[in-house]
């Protein structure tokens, strides 16, 4: 069903779905002279490594390089994002199972912090576990899912207190030379060996009438194998 969903949204921006290949280290992908430099992913892997599991992008540009331009409020804000969707359930990173697409993202976003328990984060890049669904009102195709005004799911300790499935954790998290690597305990995520992943570099914006869907995947950049159907494998 996840694969369904995904593949979706991928039509939604068929432009950008290419050819790419899987194997042992990953999934890599052509270049595209079209997209963005420092979002033009070339290769993807999770590789686990010691105590934990890292995320790797390897980009033909410098990663990082490209932040959002910050507007002074919230509402209508932009958000970049080097992002990994996974055949993880909702329920391996803390909210109720089955809420839909789970993916890890490292993002920047330099007009509002989002950190757990109240911790600044808008100056620098950082990791989130995001809860991904399908919306038709989305540009991109996706929508980080909302929590419903007064309702009280499940949701892991260091969920920062918005109305979304997402999770503020502590990762270390590093955008340098071609890469963005964030590096996740296997302690905190046993379930992701064996797991699959894409990968996805891509804008998301804040509805700037503050209602849901409230953070949208507005462009989608990039998709490394093409058509968001998770190929590679967590070895």
């Amino acid at each position: 069903m996840q694969n369904n969903l995904v593949r979706g949204a991928c039509f939604a921006a068929a432009a950008l779905c290419l050819a790419a290949t899987s194997n042992a280290d990953g999934i890599t992908s052509a270049e595209k002279s079209d997209v963005m430099a420092d979002f033009d992913i070339v290769e993807t892997k999770v590789t686990i490594e010691g105590e934990n599991a890292v995320f790797t992008s390897r980009v033909r540009g410098a990663a990082g390089a490209t932040k959002p331009a910050a507007t002074g409020k919230f509402e209508g804000s932009d958000v970049h994002a080097y992002v990994w969707p996974t055949s993880l359930n909702s329920a391996d990173v803390g909210f109720e199972k089955d809420q839909g697409i789970v993916a890890l993202a490292a993002t920047f976003h330099p007009d509002f912090d989002d950190g757990a328990k109240g911790a600044k984060n808008s100056d620098k890049w950082h990791a989130h576990w995001v809860v991904l669904g399908k919306h038709e009102q989305c540009k991109g195709g996706l929508r980080v899912v909302d929590i419903p005004e007064g309702a009280k799911p499940k949701v892991p300790e260091t969920w920062p207190g918005v109305p979304l499935l997402i999770d503020s954790p502590e990762y270390a998290t590093e955008l340098s030379g071609q890469t963005a690597v964030v590096r996740v305990p296997m302690a905190a995520v046993s379930a992701v060996k064996d797991a699959k992943f894409d990968g996805v570099t891509a804008g998301l914006r804040v509805n700037a009438n503050l209602h849901a869907p409230l953070l949208c995947v507005q462009d989608v950049f990039k998709i490394a194998s093409g058509d968001l159907s998770l190929p590679g494998v967590v070895k």
